[in-house]
């Protein structure tokens, strides 16, 4: 696809419809209303309260789970039926960027953020007061479809916050929300569906804690969405100067209902197909993330079947898993320091390469943990702490593969980056509310459940190197300012003046070939060459 970059923090949709109209902007790099350049205690309130909101609905997908039994129970059904209302919920995080994605860009992102907290709380409560299972469930996918406005908008409003220097640690932390709410949900909803509160209460407290985190943004959460800034700015220069002709940009663009169509569905669906990069990064992504909801049914089968621990106490043991992706997310920030000093040296030019880094540890030893789980969780002669401390290694593998190749995508699909996260998000949901619920990780022997899964892990990593040394080579000749340097295990497309403009390893999967992307960086760096071969055509 050969898209002109266009997705910055400060655009709009698309083109405005007049060019005799006088627009405002941002009164250079250092202007105070713009969110990048607000006091820090302002960054992290908004930070903080952004966070929360995604930690409370990552919880609310997991913490039903401790009370489907008596739920089903309740109302005459087989549990496998009752695990819907988890399945659906999850379901509902893969519609709803269809939703939320055009609306934070058309509207900014506070009310995005603010009515799917308010919708998503109302809903939970009405799976909590629902008399039958298809009330229930039917309310859980609108819950999770609400929901995932948190999924889809937080990352915007963070990178509308950060610069590319610091966002990196940013979303460090947002996706360490994102799994600690599923990981804390075990013990969380055993403790209240076992007490006398009953199932009922997994969905009634985080619907209040939903209805308050909205209720907080409706009043504190900041608009930090610059485009929306300058049309609350070009408001108020209009209503004191009584001069109609000043507007901002994003007042006038041209919306389509196809183009968001276009932009929102029919491409993510295109690039699933057409780029090899995104198709096979979110099919990895996919598996880990649906292994995470797995664990959710994996690990009380362990504990209570195999251990005879209750509900409760057995949801103690997803700690391990939290304490895992804690040290993963601390590992991620500290080389966040050495990607800035990457950056600086590269002159604020980023390799997306760069950001895989992690996973070369993440993925084995997140195969070290499945296989350690497996083989420790048969039987009661085996200590119960063995299994537990297995989520250790799982946790940290977690993260230290999910986050990279999520900051990967974005990198180097930079100017459809909306596009490509929701393709990501299309593709990798759907496995994880399969997976929650699977008869095949409960029915059969646990040692054998998770063994056939931790061969597969690894695989996948060696597909994420993008360039040979030889593509490399081909387009060094092509561009004569350039070199390749051999160094650190790696090869590296060098400009004239040592700016890094691609990285490669190990020939191992030549098929997602990006050399045409290293292409690109090269040209647009030294356009010249463009012309010159123009002026010397025959």
């Amino acid at each position: 696809m050969h898209e002109k970059p266009s997705i910055e923090a400060n655009k709009a949709l698309s083109t405005p419809l007049s060019n005799t109209t006088s627009y405002i902007d941002f009164e250079g790099a250092g202007d105070p209303k713009h969110p990048q350049n607000w006091r820090l205690s302002t960054k992290l309130f908004n930070s903080i309260l952004v966070c929360s909101g995604t930690l409370i609905v990552s919880l609310t997908s997991a913490i039903f789970a401790p009370g489907i039994d008596e739920a089903s129970k309740d109302f005459g059904v087989g549990t496998v039926v009752g695990t819907l209302g988890t399945t659906l919920y999850v379901l509902g995080f893969a519609s709803g960027p269809l939703i939320w994605a055009p609306a934070s860009e058309l509207r900014g992102r506070k009310w995005p953020l603010t009515i799917g907290m308010l919708g998503g709380g109302i809903f939970t409560i009405a799976s909590a007061v629902a008399k039958n299972i298809q009330t229930l469930v039917i309310c859980r996918f609108f819950a999770g479809m609400f929901g995932a406005s948190q999924l889809t908008v937080v990352p915007g409003v963070l990178a509308d916050l950060y610069s590319n220097v610091t966002r990196g640690a940013a979303i460090s932390l947002y996706a360490l929300t994102v799994f600690v709410g599923p990981f804390m949900a075990p013990f969380v909803g055993g403790f209240i569906a076992s007490s006398y509160l009953g199932w009922r209460w997994t969905l009634y407290i985080p619907a209040i804690f939903s209805l308050a985190n909205g209720l907080l943004s409706v009043f504190f959460l900041d608009e930090t969405y610059p485009p929306c800034i300058l049309v609350a700015k070009a408001a108020a220069i209009r209503e004191e100067s009584l001069n109609l002709n000043i507007r901002a940009r994003h007042e006038d663009v041209e919306v389509s209902i196809a183009g968001l169509v276009e932009k929102y569905f029919t491409r993510p669906l295109t690039l699933l197909f057409t780029e090899p990069i995104i198709l096979v990064v979110s099919v990895y992504m996919s598996f880990i993330y649906g292994l995470v909801y797995a664990l959710l049914e994996a690990y009380p089968f362990v504990f209570e079947h195999v251990y005879g621990m209750t509900p409760a106490f057995a949801g103690l043991m997803f700690i391990g898993l939290i304490i895992g992706v804690v040290l993963a997310c601390a590992f991620i920030l500290f080389g966040q320091l050495a990607y800035a000093r990457k950056l600086a040296e590269n002159k604020g030019i980023a390799v997306p390469e760069w950001r895989l880094a992690p996973t070369l540890l993440g993925a084995p030893v997140f195969t070290i943990g499945l296989f350690w789980f497996s083989w420790t969780g048969f039987t009661p002669q085996i200590h119960w702490a063995a299994p537990a401390a297995a989520g250790i290694f799982i946790g940290f593998g977690v993260l230290c593969i999910f986050l990279p190749c999520f900051n990967y995508i974005v990198d180097a699909y930079l100017p459809i980056a909306a596009s490509a996260v929701a393709a990501n998000i299309i593709l990798r949901t759907p496995p994880s509310s399969i997976m929650s619920p699977s008869p095949f990780i409960i029915t059969i022997a646990t040692s054998f459940a998770m063994s056939t899964t931790r061969y597969t892990v690894p695989v996948p990593e060696s597909t994420l190197i993008l360039e040979t040394r030889q593509q490399l080579n081909d387009m060094a000749m092509q561009f004569p300012l350039g070199t390749v340097d051999d160094r650190n295990g790696g090869y590296y497309l060098l400009d004239h003046d040592t700016t890094v403009l691609a990285v490669a390893s190990d020939p191992l999967c030549e098929e997602l070939d990006a050399s045409m992307e290293a292409a690109k960086r090269y040209h647009n760096a030294h356009p010249e060459i463009d012309e010159e071969s123009k002026s010397v055509a025959p």
